[in-house]
């Protein structure tokens, strides 16, 4: 039985004083829900802060990107190695914003995959469609592309370590969610992507729903035999709707 994880994605949001209060109520909340995994990825500068406040605490954190290098001359990145610094646990890498804004392309999301598992640090990757291609019907074919390129670069095996996110593209922050079914279909297929390689890593792997995930909708998602929990955007930023989600994912 996979069990339950619950990220929280903060984006570009945040600053000291709310953030402390925002990791305050989460840690206590978490305390009275059980069966489920919980974690935060924050901005850059405030690793320290969710350091200092989630240590020793039911409540995981991590980074939001990662530099494919290990060090060197390249300005303004920040190395898998440096976030081990800070504790993080996990790191998001394909975001759709990074492949849509920053031209982050498949082989450079495969590189920060395989430096972020280099360093111990577990990856979520992201995979997902836009609304174009979704009409189009190259679903399949768009998010079979992304995880073949990590597949094929980091190996199956890598993915025993991993996590994958299904997040359509047309479906982040604008209020529309792909309904249970929707993301159940693509969740099953990319199981079955991994499973063509090895089943027993595809039994195990955790794949999350992330689009628009609410308290309201949360529970039917995760009842999905394929759906393993969310990452979740805007919703991560209100405790109590976090905390709402997180007790739809409890065991």
């Amino acid at each position: 039985m996979r069990r339950k994880l619950v990220a929280g994605n903060w984006k570009m949001h945040g600053n000291l004083a709310s953030n402390q209060a925002l990791l305050d109520t989460i840690a206590a909340g978490m305390k009275r829900i059980q069966g489920m995994d919980c974690a935060v990825c924050v901005p850059f500068p405030y690793l320290p802060q969710a350091q200092s406040r989630l240590q020793r605490t039911e409540v995981a954190w991590g980074a939001q990107n990662v530099s494919p290098h290990a060090q060197g001359a390249f300005t303004g990145e920040v190395s898998a190695s440096m976030l081990v610094d800070f504790g993080c646990r996990f790191v998001i890498v394909g975001h759709s914003e990074r492949r849509t804004l920053f031209g982050e392309d498949d082989s450079t999301v495969a590189a920060k995959f395989m430096a972020a598992q280099g360093s111990g640090i577990l990856p979520i990757l992201c995979v997902g469609e836009t609304l174009q291609e979704r009409e189009s019907g190259i679903t399949a074919q768009v998010v079979n592309r992304q995880l073949d390129a990590v597949l094929d670069a980091a190996g199956v095996a890598a993915m025993a370590k991993a996590v994958i996110a299904y997040e359509p593209v047309w479906a982040i922050g604008t209020g529309r969610t792909a309904t249970p079914e929707q993301a159940q279909e693509v969740h099953a297929l990319l199981r079955a992507r991994v499973s063509d390689r090895d089943p027993g890593v595809a039994r195990g792997v955790r794949i999350l729903y992330g689009g628009s995930v609410k308290a309201g909708n949360a529970a039917e998602l995760f009842a999905k035999a394929d759906i393993d929990g969310g990452l979740i955007g805007g919703a991560s930023l209100v405790a109590d709707d976090f905390l709402a989600i997180c007790r739809a994912a409890q065991g």
